[in-house]
């Protein structure tokens, strides 16, 4: 093995004797930790030694839990003794909230809500708050006591009504074909959105004939049909008319109360047959039924 190796690397004699050393050494390098470890593991371990370890171990614990046992907004908040006294979550400062046993934080998200003009009128505003958690709530509620503020009625004057405010008082009626969203909007249940949907609606069919048309805009039911229908009037005279002995597509494009296909017909049975004289002629239309010409009555003329 020897004679090969020289052979093999062209070591001389003392360059192997060197490279057999330096091998011997990494070697007794190697198991050395190994070694000290059997010497040192006979070293017998005291009860004392034992103890201390497991007080070591203790501290850890107690530690990590003390680190945890509170969090506020996801970040580690130290335990604190809390102390339990009656107050009024409307008064009380940083320290007051402090010692009830928030954080510094959680007692600074609530005075930055009162300083923006957040109140707590019930104890259930306090259970409300983020910076409270249930358990934390349930805790403090029985010391909660919201006092009402002092209101001063003395330079309150009772107002006096005279005949033309009663007057004014009273609901507008409104005539829905001229009305504006302004005007629309004064509709006691009427908001702008019912306002400007009700005037698109409006704009497809022509204008509208009788009141009950206004359940057709979206999302106005009879519920609010009802609650709106004493404060408006129509008038009819203002709808807009289609003479059909004229009529194209385009102009029935949009709306609601006849589809592509009808129109179509109407104005091919037209061209076949000539001018329509009125509505009776319409029924000589096959694809159109009396509950379509009954609906379109209003809006048509000859």
């Amino acid at each position: 093995m020897k004679r090969w190796l020289i052979t093999y690397f062209s070591f001389t004699k003392r360059e192997f004797n060197g490279l057999m050393v330096l091998m011997g050494l990494i070697l007794l390098m190697m198991i050395f930790p190994y070694i000290y470890g059997l010497i040192k593991s006979e070293e017998p371990i005291t009860e004392a030694d034992e103890l201390a370890v497991l007080k070591l171990a203790l501290e850890d614990k107690q530690k990590i839990a003390e680190a945890t046992v509170n969090k506020g907004n996801g970040k580690d908040v130290a335990k604190k003794k809390a102390v339990r006294f009656v107050f009024d979550p409307n008064t009380i400062g940083q320290l007051e909230w402090e010692r009830l046993g928030l954080s510094a934080r959680q007692a600074r998200s609530i005075l930055n809500y009162r300083a923006k003009g957040g109140q707590f009128r019930t104890k259930e505003d306090l259970r409300k708050m983020y910076t409270i958690t249930e358990q934390m709530y349930v805790q403090l509620e029985p010391y909660v006591k919201i006092v009402p503020p002092n209101v001063d009625y003395s330079d309150i004057k009772p107002k006096a009504y005279t005949k033309s405010s009663l007057v004014k008082a009273k609901s507008e009626i409104i005539e829905i074909n001229g009305a504006d969203t302004i005007e629309l909007d004064k509709i006691k249940g009427i908001g702008m959105a019912f306002a400007n949907r009700i005037v698109k609606y409006r704009a497809r069919i022509g204008g509208f004939y009788k009141k009950e048309q206004l359940m057709e805009v979206f999302g106005l039911d009879s519920v609010k049909y009802i609650e709106i229908k004493d404060q408006i009037i129509v008038d009819a005279s203002k709808i807009k008319k289609i003479n059909i002995n004229t009529v194209e597509i385009d102009d029935f494009k949009n709306h609601p109360y006849i589809r592509y296909k009808q129109v179509n017909a109407l104005i091919q049975y037209r061209k076949q047959h000539g001018k329509y004289s009125n509505f009776a002629d319409l029924n000589k239309v096959a694809i159109l039924n009396q509950e379509t010409i009954d609906r379109l009555a209003a809006y048509l003329e000859f």
